[in-house]
């Protein structure tokens, strides 16, 4: 069980992303810094654009599989793989990460840019390794030992939390992303290369009511 054993650690440690994510320097003591704000803001909001399409993807996918796994897997030791679960890890397998959000990369991104990159690889990451492996507990519970099923049963609500998480990380972007807007000089700083309602737009389509799971995931770890 070492393998999940260690998935499960690192799931917990991806998961710490979402309440420190980004932590570079959101101040602006002089105009070249603001400058180097403004830059950055302007590459992540294009970058966040090019990403609706398989975000949205994802969270649609995952909404329809949620009300089968909020509360835990149901107990049967088989049909567990069905549909909705399949597209749901699927979509979440497919999500792919921009250079300009890796860890090594986003490092050097300033002010809210940096938050905002990394929201957006923590949600990918949490997704993307909850769905592995929610899909393979369902393996070890399907075609496994009994001692392996029992552990696999036992720990899946770290992944299922981990899905909820990434989903609530996700829409927090909007949140930030219109107040770092405003507070760098709004539309009327950034003209064309970054509208207003460009910014909305995004702020729509990162937020809690598009994004965010419901209902609350149940299930405990053990259980």
């Amino acid at each position: 069980m070492r393998g999940p054993a260690r998935a499960a650690a690192a799931l917990l440690l991806i998961g710490t992303a979402i309440g420190c994510a980004g932590c570079g320097s959101s101040s602006a003591g002089n105009p070249a810094e603001l400058a180097l704000q403004r830059e950055d803001l302007i590459f992540v909001a294009r970058t966040l654009q090019a990403l609706q399409t398989q975000s949205n993807r994802e969270v649609a996918a995952t909404r329809l599989a949620w009300p089968l796994i909020y509360r835990g897997l149901p107990a049967r030791d088989s049909g567990l793989y069905g549909p909705s679960i399949r597209a749901a890890s699927e979509s979440a397998e497919r999500l792919s990460m921009p250079a300009l959000f890796s860890e090594r990369s986003a490092a050097s991104l300033t002010g809210a840019a940096s938050t905002l990159a990394g929201l957006y690889r923590a949600f990918n990451e949490l997704a993307r390794k909850g769905w592995e492996m929610i899909a393979a507990s369902i393996a070890q519970i399907e075609h496994g030992t009994p001692q392996a099923g029992r552990f696999a049963r036992a720990n899946v609500a770290l992944y299922i939390d981990g899905i909820y998480d990434a989903h609530f990380g996700l829409g927090q972007i909007g949140k930030k992303l219109l107040p770092a807007y405003d507070k760098l000089g709004g539309e009327k700083v950034f003209g064309s290369q970054l509208t207003r309602a460009a910014v909305r737009a995004l702020a729509e389509t990162y937020s809690e009511a598009n994004d965010r799971l419901q209902p609350h995931v149940t299930v405990k770890l053990g259980s």
